[in-house]
């Protein structure tokens, strides 16, 4: 059986949502794996751990077969005030 390596997804897109807390610090999910939150006191930070958790998500073998299937046309966030 062939051994899933991160190399075999360079350049892909996942999406991230980050949000900055009360604290000052970002939290940052990302929505296709349950349970993918990392945190940084810098974005940069946030954004180097998310990665670093997307990695580690995608050794999970039901991960890697739904990122298979995922191809995003487009990706929006929004917020709204009521």
């Amino acid at each position: 059986m062939k051994k899933f390596s991160l190399t075999n997804i360079k350049n892909r897109q996942f999406p991230v949502i980050i949000e900055k807390d009360e604290d000052g610090f970002y939290i940052a999910e990302c929505p296709l794996f349950q349970g993918c939150y990392s945190q940084g006191k810098t974005l940069d930070d946030c954004l180097k751990n998310i990665r670093e958790v997307i990695g580690l998500c995608l050794e999970e073998k039901e991960n890697q077969k739904m990122l298979k299937s995922y191809k995003p046309r487009e990706l929006s966030v929004h917020t709204i005030t009521l």
